[in-house]
């Protein structure tokens, strides 16, 4: 029996009107802004209103470091959210979702889709994957408005007296293309403007995407918009973006996009999707504001954040709980069988083959995970997203490892089965919630200074042995603690295949160093990015990009995604 793929799964599904998904948490249809039939943004209005309300309990699902065997965060998450609401159903309670939407650059490059997959999925799918409600493409013009208006006021006299060397606004696009990492802009003659190095970013890296994602309201954007330093005179004072005059048309280019997305499961149950910072790069979370609003709304809300543990997770807590002042109650850790077998040496050929031994030595970057988590003060579950390939010998083997380490290890099928298949996970998480165990506080405190938070992470989460920057990394970290960011958390942008920074140095190394490359004031959206190893924030396309099997079939529909 051939196995449907999750784009023709997606495309089989019983989609119901986006006004009943919205009745589902008391959203009025008036309140809903349609984007077609299955999709509409939340009102700010409607946002505004239900402020009052309880919040419902947050549970944030995380992961291993990721591996090419796939771990299916996202879809554990989405599946979670489907399982609670049908372990819920009787009791009249209710979940909700919510999730990052997806860039176009892994989308048409090698990640892929970002609405789960097979039986727990978000839908529509193809449109999730592609333009979606156009929130990226607002991001894009509006980064790209202030890059513009920055040169414009060059060339008109350059009152404010920007020193052309020192620009450190650059432009993005949301594609990878890694021939714009770095170029020569204004080049032609006097009437282009002065030349410069110049260069891009992908949009997800984009400090207007960041702040999209922590701000609370509009006026809060507008603040952080104008708190955008986008240059320095030859004195080394700072040009803030409200001094281009820029920070009141990025609002308005921006006003829709901060409404939060509603779609649905595959089980009809609400989902947001609502902003997509990349966790290598940014911080890696949903929209505050989609978060804050599920939680008025609904009694669970599952969400998510990138990649391992190590990155989306420890900024999850470090910069949104601490910026949006929430806190989950208990984290769920996505691990495969697949996975521990690559992280115990096994080639992705050879994946098919039982191999317990192989699991047990690749258990240890889970076991890494959960000691990491537990360090939070929040309770921690494993769930196993399951493959057919698996054994029970194996299976068994990670189940032994977990409790080993305090916790517990969960068999997860929602990939094949949808709620059915993550009703125990869902029960479970339930329990631990009910249990009140969670006692969530930061890694670091507010007031300690730059460079020891970033060997509080590095030490504490990476567990290297030292951070390796040079004097002008310190003396600049140095200036912005005198210039009273000293308060600021810090987002580390590494690589996502290993706590080190060499993304071949899996399972969980101990004695390598972590050097910083360089670090980026992001006074708007309020962290340091501290880029680590050989990071980029434009990312290139693989030898064989998944954009070569994209395309329309006969009868219209898209193929290649997945």
């Amino acid at each position: 029996m051939s196995v449907k793929s999750d784009i023709e799964i997606a495309r089989e599904a019983d989609k119901r009107p986006i006004q009943e998904i919205g009745e589902k948490l008391g959203i009025p249809s008036s309140d809903l802004l349609p984007f077609g039939h299955d999709k509409a943004k939340v009102s700010e209005s409607f946002i505004k209103s239900v402020q009052g309300n309880k919040d419902g309990k947050l549970i944030l699902v995380t992961a291993i470091n990721p591996t090419p065997a796939g771990e299916g965060k996202t879809t554990t998450t989405v599946g979670l959210g489907d399982g609670l609401n049908a372990v819920l159903k009787e009791s009249g309670k209710k979940a909700a979702v919510c999730i990052r939407e997806a860039s176009l650059g892994p989308c048409f490059g090698m990640k892929g889709g970002a609405a789960g997959g097979g039986y727990a999925q978000v839908v529509p799918m193809e449109e999730m994957n592609l333009h979606f409600t156009g929130d990226f493409h607002a991001i894009t013009s509006a980064h790209n408005l202030l890059s513009a208006m920055i040169d414009n006021h060059i060339y008109w006299g350059n009152e404010l007296e920007i020193d052309i060397r020192r620009i450190v606004w650059r432009r993005v696009m949301d594609m990878n293309d890694r021939a714009l990492r770095q170029i020569t802009a204004s080049l032609g003659g006097i009437a282009n403007g002065f030349p410069r190095e110049a260069g891009f970013d992908i949009t997800v890296a984009s400090e207007v995407m960041a702040i999209l994602c922590l701000a609370t309201d509009l006026d809060d954007l507008k603040k952080r918009l104008g708190d955008i330093i986008v240059a320095y005179r030859r004195d080394r004072s700072p040009v803030y973006c409200r001094d281009i005059k820029a920070d009141g048309a990025m609002t308005v280019l921006l006003q829709q996009a901060m409404q939060p997305n509603l779609v649905q499961t595959l089980e009809n149950n609400p989902a947001f999707v609502h902003g997509g910072p990349f966790a290598n790069i940014a911080h890696g979370c949903n929209s505050v504001v989609a978060t804050k609003t599920a939680l008025k709304l609904a009694d669970y809300v599952v969400t998510e954040a990138g990649f391992g543990a190590d990155l989306g997770a420890e900024k999850f807590l470090n910069i949104k709980c601490r910026k949006a002042g929430i806190a989950p109650e208990a984290v769920v850790i996505v691990a495969t069988v697949r996975a521990m077998k690559m992280n115990g040496g096994v080639a992705k050929s050879d994946l098919g083959q039982e191999n317990v031994d192989a699991v047990k030595q690749g258990c240890a970057n889970l076991g890494r995970h959960i000691e990491n988590i537990k360090q939070f003060g929040v309770p921690a579950i494993v769930a196993i997203n399951h493959f057919i390939s698996d054994t029970d010998a194996e299976i068994e083997s990670v189940k032994e490892y977990v409790a080993t380490q305090g916790a517990e290890a969960v068999l997860c099928k929602h990939w094949a089965e949808g709620s059915k298949g993550i009703e125990t996970l869902a029960n479970k998480v339930i329990q631990m919630i009910d249990g009140g165990s969670a006692q969530y506080a930061p890694l670091y405190s507010d007031n300690m200074p730059l460079f020891e938070k970033i060997e509080t992470i590095a030490k504490r989460i990476y567990r290297a042995d030292e951070v390796l920057a040079d004097k002008r990394i310190r003396d600049q970290l140095r200036q912005w603690e005198d210039a009273g960011y000293g308060n600021l958390p810090v987002c580390m942008a590494k690589t996502q295949y290993s706590f080190s920074t060499d993304p071949n140095l899996r399972g969980a190394p101990v004695g390598h160093s972590l050097p910083v490359r360089e670090v980026r004031l992001s006074a708007g959206a309020g962290f340091i990015v501290v880029i680590c190893g050989e990071i980029m924030t434009m990312p290139g396309l693989p030898k064989v990009p998944s954009a070569e099997a994209i395309m329309l079939d006969e009868k219209g529909f898209v193929q290649g995604l997945f």
